[in-house]
């Protein structure tokens, strides 16, 4: 007989089950499209409870039921900080069996993302997700499918389109679109993103290469950290904070920190449904395993926006967005005389859902959903993966593929490790 997976506060579960042993029963069987508890309370769990599991505990949505983590020492922290009665898991196939929780806060390794994403939305669990929403492309494809396939509400965890300062800029993103949609500055408009905000793509997150095997610490599930990704043997580097370091579980800084300054230029240009068509690298070579640093990325639109990308040792100027008609600096200075008088006057940008408990509530889309959410990570994956291979790409916007390019699609649909797959 199967023995009980959940937690008292202090107590921990031993082994794991195999994959597939779960019959999950989605909660909108149970209640209805939508349903929700007769409180009008958002239940929730947390998938990954590290650092940034540990920050989604604090979101009040609702209350907290279970916490999740292949790590007995995360788990057990999650748990003693948790409120009476939060119970605790090691395999995150339980928590989605559980008919009593509407949203789950995914806060895994990004190579994890992907799949729990689209495992939620078939248990009919709706979806807080971290950043960045995937580590591949096709993978997006996929959470974007089954989320709308089932009716699910997504939000993925940056929040600059629509509150907090742009990077830069001194100023919230909303006056910034009023500029653009005004078409004050002209179009096509060129978007640089620099270091000199602090923009620094978080290069630390830099992978080792030779590392030495290590035993597995006896409160880590490594065979389940790993998950889908390919078997190599166990170093402390691998995991838990410096894992963004190595292609197989993340994109190194860009993939930890692009989507945070991406995200708000792709709304800016009005391309939430659409990509680059070309993507220009200067990097060094790329280790096969161990994510490195890059100089510069060059994205462009088939109508000949651009957006630019400044790394290590390639900083000229500070961020601005330019035009035909004129430029956006720093601090919102501009080459138009009397700017910020002039978009004082301009309409507000069209009403966004940014509260999430009222998109679910309301079965509302979240301002930064699963479909907008992809596309700005895909602006993610297109550099990354151009720093990896170490040459310029085309891209296909519409079939989200490299034309011609049997090395560069390889990575938008990367292998998985059995019994896991999207």
């Amino acid at each position: 007989m199967k023995e009980s997976r959940s937690f008292s506060r202090r107590t921990f579960l031993k082994g794991a089950l195999a994959a597939g042993a779960f019959t999950i029963v989605p909660r909108k069987c149970l209640g209805g499209q939508g349903y929700t508890a007769p409180s009008e309370e958002i239940t929730r769990a947390i998938l990954g409870v590290g650092g940034m599991g540990r920050g989604h505990m604090g979101y009040t949505i609702g209350p907290l039921l279970a916490v999740c983590d292949v790590d007995k020492a995360h788990l057990q922290q999650a748990l003693e900080a948790a409120p009476p009665g939060v119970q605790g898991y090691r395999d995150f196939r339980e928590v989605l069996a559980r008919p009593d929780i509407d949203v789950v806060h995914i806060a895994t390794p990004p190579h994890w993302h992907g799949i729990m994403s689209v495992m939620a939305a078939e248990a009919g669990k709706d979806i807080w997700c971290e950043k960045p929403m995937t580590r591949t492309i096709g993978e997006g494809r996929k959470v974007v499918e089954a989320v709308q396939r089932n009716q699910r509400i997504f939000r993925l965890n940056t929040w600059f389109r629509f509150q907090s300062d742009f990077y830069g800029f001194g100023s919230t993103v909303a006056p910034i679109k009023k500029l653009v949609d005004s078409g004050m500055l002209g179009w096509p408009l060129k978007v640089k993103v620099s270091r000199k905000t602090g923009f620094d793509f978080k290069f630390q997150w830099v992978g080792k290469t030779h590392l030495p095997p290590e035993p597995v610490p006896e409160v880590l599930d490594y065979d389940m950290w790993l998950g889908p990704a390919p078997v190599k043997p166990y170093h402390p580097h691998r995991v838990h904070s410096t894992f963004r370091g190595y292609w197989d579980y993340d994109g190194g800084g860009l993939g930890d920190m692009g989507q945070h300054y991406l995200d708000p230029v792709q709304y800016l240009l009005n391309k939430d449904d659409d990509s680059p068509i070309y993507i220009e690298v200067d990097a060094p070579q790329q280790h096969p395993d161990a994510a490195g640093r890059w100089r510069r990325i060059r994205m462009q639109y088939a109508d000949g926006c651009e957006i630019i990308l400044e790394g290590e040792g390639s900083e000229t100027d500070g961020p601005y967005i330019e035009g035909p008609g004129g430029k956006l600096f720093k601090g919102f200075e501009s080459d138009i005389p009397n700017l910020k008088a002039k978009v004082a006057q301009l309409p507000d940008p069209e009403p966004q859902v940014t509260d999430f408990a009222e998109a679910v509530r309301t079965r509302r889309t979240f301002a930064l959903n699963e479909a907008n959410g992809h596309r700005s990570c895909t602006l993610v994956n297109l550099g990354i993966i151009a720093v990896r291979l170490g040459r310029n790409l085309q891209f296909d916007p519409v079939t989200q593929q490299f034309p011609n390019d049997e090395m560069a699609n390889r990575l938008i649909h990367q292998p998985m490790r059995a019994p896991w797959l999207v």
